[in-house]
């Protein structure tokens, strides 16, 4: 049962009014422009003409529309019934790219619905590999979404690029003056104000990049002489497919869905106060949603699809996570891609107002991996996990150049710090899960100095196994309790062992010794009682002990006394 957060101004099962629905789905369209880059740089890099860019761009479109619907269904084998939708995949860009190249768009479009066919296969086996995405994997994989887009997002915001990289002082006015409304709106206002920040922004951007020239009358220009009306279902050049190309392709969908289990795990979180750990059953039902939108693509003639986590922090900065904005979504982007005209308001975005709003919704991203991230303890083991990983990652932005010598099947991975930190990320978790056992033993002798010995021995393991310190600390106070009743009652001389057992379920505890039992009592021992019954204090720590542990079982056989303390994780 979930919890909704407090700070949540329309959960995911919530129905906003319906031109609140509208204009909260049109902030979301706003930002999946930005992702329309990618299908015009592959038709660019393949040498292909202007006719086949807007075709693309608008079929992805329907394609994304596709998915983002698809995503938000709680009924039937798909959908993790949360608002997260899709955009052109980043991940796919380098394949699609090569099989452009090598058979022009009808090759990239086979691979892409067959790439789609293979992360359907993939959402039925993720069950099985939950040990592969602990707390700390996924959090780093979720962080590295924001962190992945800062070169572009940073390049866009000062107005830098490849052909002028010299910083343009009207672009960074709009650029801060964009960030700074959205922001502002979002932390010191409410209600309607805090909904659209990024309406409002993006407004706000608009309208200066004109008064400044940046969106010239060329610009305007286009926009009029688009037409109402266009239909991209034509002109298909078929599918072809290719053995070399199925290695790229495979690697570019494994790669969106990390980042796709990521997207929907923070998805989760954000929706639910009391979230413990990844669902990897919604995650693979949202994993097969994926592919429903990569197949899509792949069958009409667009561009792989994945999930979008620029989207996701939008929801999280507006308080509004409602899955019936996904509809909203869904319906305007099949609207724009059949309308150049209406669509070419978001393709010429400024590039100032890009990069501000992308700075604005992956903050949110990279603050909530950190969480993730530390909703766990860590210890060495997890701490090369994160570290290298995201060391490597960063690499392939810092120094590019080192791993251009890779193998060119490989260049998927090394194409963003986001695949290369996530496929790191999940190699190194394997490798440093040798070694740790899933249940630990200690015997402490009666005394004041068990106390301490206990601290570190659960300290130790909790960080191994990744658990949540809130139950470590249970644990530890409940088994600190039953030491210093043992010392006080002198139930025992003889050495105390105890056994912890976890999974990423469970924190069971079973406490041996050879003495007289301990009593614990549902109720706590009333004030006359403590007064006048001097083993009443005991009865207190026994009664401590269920109060932290949520269930408690004592049994006796001869001698030796058995305590099983079980805790939820």
């Amino acid at each position: 049962m979930t919890t909704r957060p407090a700070n949540l101004l329309y959960g995911v099962d919530d129905t906003p009014p319906l031109w609140t629905t509208l204009l909260l789905g049109l902030q979301h369209v706003g930002i999946f422009a930005i992702s329309l880059i990618l299908p015009v740089v592959v038709i660019k890099e393949a040498g292909l003409n202007l006719e086949d860019a807007t075709r693309l761009v608008s079929i992805s479109m329907i394609a994304a529309g596709i998915g983002v619907i698809a995503q938000a269904l709680r009924s039937g084998p798909f959908g993790s019934g949360y608002l997260c939708p899709q955009v052109c995949g980043p991940s796919y860009l380098t394949a699609s790219i090569l099989a452009a190249k090598t058979g022009g768009l009808s090759l990239v479009f086979g691979m892409t619905l067959l790439s789609g066919v293979f992360e359907a296969a993939f959402s039925r086996v993720l069950r099985r590999l939950r040990f592969l995405f602990p707390a700390e994997v996924i959090g780093l994989i979720v962080a590295m979404v924001g962190i992945t887009v800062t070169k572009i997002a940073v390049g866009m915001f000062l107005g830098g690029s490849a052909e002028t990289p010299a910083m343009q002082h009207e672009e960074v006015l709009v650029a801060f003056a964009t960030l700074a409304t959205m922001v502002g709106l979002n932390v010191w206002s409410k209600g309607q104000l805090r909904l659209f920040c990024i309406l409002v922004g993006m407004a706000v951007g608009y309208a200066l990049s004109l008064a400044t020239g940046i969106l010239s009358p060329s610009h305007l220009q286009q926009v009029l002489d688009s037409d109402w009306a266009y239909y991209p279902l034509t002109g298909h050049p078929g599918w072809t497919f290719s053995a070399e190309m199925i290695l790229p392709f495979l690697i570019a969908m494994l790669c969106s869905s990390l980042k796709s289990i990521g997207d929907i795990t923070t998805c989760q979180k954000i929706n639910d106060t009391g979230w413990k750990r990844p669902d990897m059953n919604n995650i693979s039902r949202g994993i097969l949603a994926d592919s429903i939108g990569a197949m899509s693509s792949g069958a009409l003639g667009g561009m792989g699809q994945s999930t979008s986590s620029s989207n996701i922090g939008l929801s999280i900065a507006t308080g509004a996570t409602s899955r019936v904005i996904a509809y909203a979504i869904g319906g305007l982007l099949m609207l724009l891609a059949f309308s150049p005209k209406l669509a070419a308001v978001f393709v010429l975005m400024p590039e100032p107002v890009m990069g501000a709003t992308l700075i604005f919704a992956l903050s949110f991203m990279v603050v909530a991996g950190i969480q993730i991230i530390m909703s766990r303890m860590i210890d060495s083991r997890k701490t090369f996990v994160v570290g290298i990983s995201l060391i490597l990652g960063l690499g392939v932005d810092m120094v590019p150049e080192a791993f251009v010598s890779f193998p060119q099947w490989s260049q998927p991975i090394f194409s963003s710090s986001l695949s290369t930190a996530a496929v790191a990320a999940i190699l190194l978790n394997l490798i440093f899960r040798i070694g740790i056992a899933s249940r630990a033993r200690i015997e402490l002798l009666p005394d004041r100095d068990a106390s301490r010995q206990l601290y570190d021995f659960m300290e130790n393991e909790g960080a191994k196994w990744g658990a949540r310190r809130e139950v470590i600390d249970k644990a530890m106070a409940a088994m600190d309790e039953f030491m210093e009743s043992a010392v006080r009652q002198e139930l025992t001389r003889e050495p105390v062992v105890m056994e912890a057992r976890f999974d990423e379920y469970n924190l069971d505890v079973e406490i041996r010794y050879r003495g007289r039992a301990i009593e614990f009592p549902d109720q706590h021992p009333t004030p006359r009682e403590l007064l006048e019954d001097p083993d009443a204090m005991d009865r207190v720590a026994g009664y401590m002990v269920r109060r932290y542990a949520d269930k408690v079982i004592a049994s006796r056989r001869e001698e030796e006394c058995l305590v099983r303390l079980h805790f939820e994780h």
